[in-house]
């Protein structure tokens, strides 16, 4: 592998590191912030801790317009702004309003980065080796979400308002990566779909893509040609949108969002301690950490269906085995240990394939609104279901919470046994063609 590839990926990759620290960091706050501004359930739910969510689906709403009209490479740049401007706001409010206006803000970075920092990646990456570096955007969210449990644990207790220096820890890797993605070099496929091919023979060159302009303006040519005045709501496209949509859909109804946003509180519900359940959180970063790197490694070499089959089956028997906790009352370290092997079969399988099949099945001049769509879908489930986690705690309780999460988590294995493709190794070109004659 190029050694300038890798390093321009790495860079991009960072978005994802920021997506995860933000998503996460929140977490150690979540309990000091409701008891500070006194909080219904619903009011810190929806709004304290909801609202980045409600940002992040804006974000990937809107965020295939600039990373289209824009390019990859500029909206990354913007991407950068949103998180630092969030992590000092957050960091130096005084009311809850304030408070969620700047989560909300630092959502929106979170939501285009899913679109943007995939698509970029996926655009300069050899087919052969395009899962493991696309699969680095996800090794970052995870990474970021470890060092914001340590960051979370370190932090604790240092001063009354240690929440404020837990969420201002952001606006250091946030501006170290704003400035490090003005070094990346624009995307040459999007630059062909704008018809500037000069810009485009000179990104080749910086990227070394061992392919010539020719070649990839002929490769391109077909599906650019034929894309004028397409939308992914087209026939021909109803394949790749399904299964964007329903990777997304399963995604989140395994319940990861929820868990990560209030792993701290669902271990003091299983009888942890509060500085327990803190340490505790850090484990379950460092598994998330490890089998991504294990899930990177495997993606390329056994294909993303594999790994969808390794984590589906993960998910149904940790989800039941934590919903039976909670029903019988299992204490002490069971639960975590449960959770742990939830989180390893996340990485392994969902957290590694989602981000890279989304950016490989749409054609070149549809993949910032495929990507949109796919993450809108996740996102919207991301806000929903986190929200009202802290109600159904206290009304149905966890127990059956858990058991709707693996229910949910077997229909998404016979989804992958019966309706999802293998994408590894082929061209995004090859992709467009066979994904658009396929009929659904």
């Amino acid at each position: 592998m190029d050694r300038r590839i890798l390093l321009i990926s790495i860079i991009v990759a960072l978005a994802g590191f920021l997506f995860g620290f933000d998503t996460v960091v929140i977490s150690g706050a979540d309990q000091k912030l409701q008891s500070l501004w006194n909080s219904s359930d619903t009011f810190h739910g929806i709004v304290v801790m909801g609202m980045a969510l409600w940002g992040t689906v804006i974000g990937a709403f809107f965020g295939a317009i600039p990373t289209d009209r824009l390019g990859r490479k500029q909206t990354l740049i913007w991407i950068g702004v949103l998180y630092s401007v969030s992590a000092l706001g957050s960091a130096l409010a005084n009311d809850p309003y304030v408070f969620a206006f700047f989560r909300f803000i630092g959502g929106l970075g979170v939501g285009a980065s899913t679109i943007a920092a995939p698509a970029y990646i996926s655009e300069i990456a050899p087919a052969k080796n395009r899962g493991k570096l696309v699969g680095m955007y996800q090794f970052n969210i995870v990474f970021g979400i470890m060092i914001a449990y340590l960051s979370n644990y370190l932090l604790s207790g240092i001063s009354e308002d240690d929440w404020r220096f837990m969420l201002g820890a952001e606006a250091i890797p946030a501006i170290i990566y704003t400035a490090a993605v003005f070094t990346v070099p624009k995307s040459p496929r999007w630059l062909l779909t704008k018809s500037r091919e000069d810009e485009a023979q000179k990104m080749l060159k910086k990227l070394r893509l061992d392919t010539s302009i020719a070649q990839l303006k002929k490769d391109m040519q077909e599906t650019v040609a034929s894309g004028l005045g397409e939308n992914i709501f087209m026939k021909k496209y109803r394949f790749p949108v399904l299964l964007a949509f329903l990777i997304a859909f399963f995604n989140q109804w395994s319940g990861i969002n929820a868990f990560l946003y209030y792993a701290p509180r669902i271990f003091e519900e299983a009888g942890l301690g509060e500085s327990t359940a803190l340490l505790s959180s850090i484990g379950i970063g460092v598994t998330n950490l490890l089998f991504t790197l294990l899930g990177i490694y495997l993606i390329d070499r056994l294909g993303r269906k594999q790994l969808m089959y390794f984590g589906s089956a993960g998910y149904i028997i940790s989800l039941s085995l934590v919903s039976m906790a909670f029903f019988f009352g299992w204490t002490g370290m069971a639960v975590p240990i449960f959770l742990f092997i939830f989180i390893a079969s996340h990485a392994i399988g969902q957290g590694t394939v989602i981000w890279v099949f989304i950016s490989e099945i749409f054609p070149n001049h549809l993949r910032g609104s495929g990507q949109a769509l796919g993450s809108s879908t996740h996102w919207v489930l991301a806000a929903v279901i986190p929200s009202f986690v802290p109600v159904l705690f206290g009304t149905v309780g966890a127990g059956f919470v858990f058991a709707f999460f693996a229910f949910m988590m077997v229909l998404q294995l016979l989804w992958v046994i019966f309706m999802m493709p293998e994408t590894k190794g082929v061209s995004l070109e090859a992709l467009a063609k066979k994904m658009s004659a396929k009929k659904s």
